[in-house]
C-alpha cells in the first residue's frame, strides 16, 4: 500500500500561492486579510523552495557517477 504524503506537493503549493497573489493584486482585501494572505504566501514560498531543494538533491544523487558528481549546464529546448 502506498504511503500517504504528509507534505503538500509542489504543484498544489504553487497553485495556492498563485491564487493568493491574484487575490492580493486585485486590491479588494482588507489590511488584515492582506497580512494573512502575505503570511500564508511566505509559508507557501518556503514550502516550494524546500521541495525544489529536495528535488535538486535527488537529481544530484541520481547523476553521481563513480563517486564524482557531474554537473552540466541546463540547455532548454529552443522553441521554433
Amino acid at each position: 500500500m502506498p504511503r500517504k504524503k504528509n507534505t503538500p506537493d509542489f504543484e498544489q503549493s504553487l497553485q495556492q500561492l498563485e491564487t493568493l497573489v491574484n487575490q492580493m493584486e486585485q486590491g479588494d482585501l482588507t489590511l488584515e486579510e492582506s497580512l494573512q494572505a502575505f503570511e500564508q504566501g511566505v509559508s507557501l514560498t518556503r514550502e516550494c523552495q524546500n521541495i525544489l531543494a529536495q528535488a535538486e538533491q535527488k537529481v544530484q544523487l541520481l547523476t553521481e557517477s563513480g563517486g564524482e558528481l557531474k554537473t552540466e549546464p541546463f540547455q532548454p529546448d529552443e522553441e521554433a
